[in-house]
């Protein structure tokens, strides 16, 4: 029986999962390389998760689970890593989340991504963007990027997370890291304060509503390096997103800004690896030339994805030609390409070439 929190610590560790989901009335369930797996153990109860979690939380928490019936939180085990716990109420009981984050931070090259993200590390100043959707290993990269940072500039870098996943230690780079809700309020009000500190580089864990929007591309446009997720599926989409969370009176200011600001995006899928096992990124990357910043100023997104394709030299790719490039590897099958394929048609020709 899992009782405490030391035991899910070695389950992970043993069964090299990313992913456990303690549900009433069930056994377990692990993710082990993106798929899940139940594991052999009796039904959870609802008050086995009540024992081994509430007693981690403090009374505001607690409050908070009551009211909201939510609570997204994390807690670390020296030397093993840490959870990325959410907890909540279903059913009238308490089933939880818990991603698990190992304690040492993967390099970029490690995990596999494109030599262009190292780049978008090395800029100093801007706004680079690291989106896909759930579960596609954005904090990852990110906390990848501020360690390459880490190891070498000589940085003020503060974070804004919830919760704080990865934990950085002091190299090059002095590292702070306020956890919304415990240390700042929100990140918007993070934000707003924090161009105050003196950073040279603020990763916004989620940029969630038009206020941190806003906050971000200020801080951007007034000298910092600005690191940020959205949940969006490629580089035209997270430049429309970006401008639609605006008035419509306010867009034609924020194309410039953004036209200005934005110096990367690169969009995540990942997909189970046929050579090495574990996961492998594909990445859709976009690099703002001057004829991209001026399709974003001018509104003409519809033109990005042809640019994107033809930049090949400056390290752009579109999501379709990274997912081929897998398969013609032997880490992606052809299945999977297709079922994931932003432009079957076009997959098909990349397939086929």
């Amino acid at each position: 029986m899992l009782k405490t929190l030391d035991e899910l610590f070695e389950l992970v560790i043993e069964r090299k999962a990313s992913d456990i989901i303690l549900l009433a009335d069930s056994a377990p369930a692990i993710w082990v390389a993106g798929e899940m797996q139940t594991i052999e153990h009796e039904p959870i109860q609802p008050e086995h998760v009540d024992a081994m979690l509430t007693p981690l939380l403090n009374d505001e928490e607690k409050a908070v689970l009551a009211e909201t019936g939510d609570l997204d939180f994390s807690v670390g085990k020296p030397d093993v890593g840490r959870f990325r716990i959410n907890l909540h109420k279903q059913r009238g009981g308490l089933s939880a989340a818990l991603r698990f984050v190992p304690d040492r931070i993967p390099t970029l090259e490690n995990l596999n991504l494109p030599p262009r993200l190292s780049e978008f590390a090395k800029l100093p100043r801007g706004m680079v963007l690291v989106t896909g959707g759930a579960a596609t290993g954005k904090s990852t990269t990110l906390a990848a990027m501020i360690d390459f940072m880490n190891r070498n500039f000589a940085y003020h870098i503060i974070t804004l997370e919830d919760p704080i996943e990865y934990a950085f230690s002091h190299q090059k780079s002095l590292i702070e890291q306020r956890e919304i809700g415990k240390d700042a309020r929100s990140f918007s009000s993070a934000l707003r304060h924090v161009v105050r500190q003196r950073p040279d580089v603020i990763l916004v864990g989620e940029m969630r509503d038009l206020e941190t929007v806003a906050a971000a591309l200020t801080a951007a446009e007034i000298g910092h390096m600005v690191l940020a997720t959205l949940h969006t599926s490629s580089a035209v989409q997270t430049v429309d997103r970006i401008i639609d969370a605006f008035p419509g009176s306010q867009q034609a200011q924020v194309r410039i800004q953004l036209s200005a600001v934005l110096t990367g995006v690169a969009c995540q899928m990942l997909f189970p690896d046929q050579l090495e096992g574990g996961l492998i990124p594909a990445v859709e990357i976009l690099v703002p030339t001057p004829a991209i910043r001026r399709a974003v100023r001018d509104n003409e997104t519809h033109l990005l994805s042809g640019m994107l394709e033809m930049g090949r030299s400056l390290g752009m790719q579109s999501m379709d030609m990274s997912i081929s490039t897998l398969v013609a590897e032997g880490r992606v099958t052809p299945e999977q390409a297709m079922a994931n394929a932003h432009d079957p048609e076009k997959m098909k020709r990349l397939l086929a070439a």
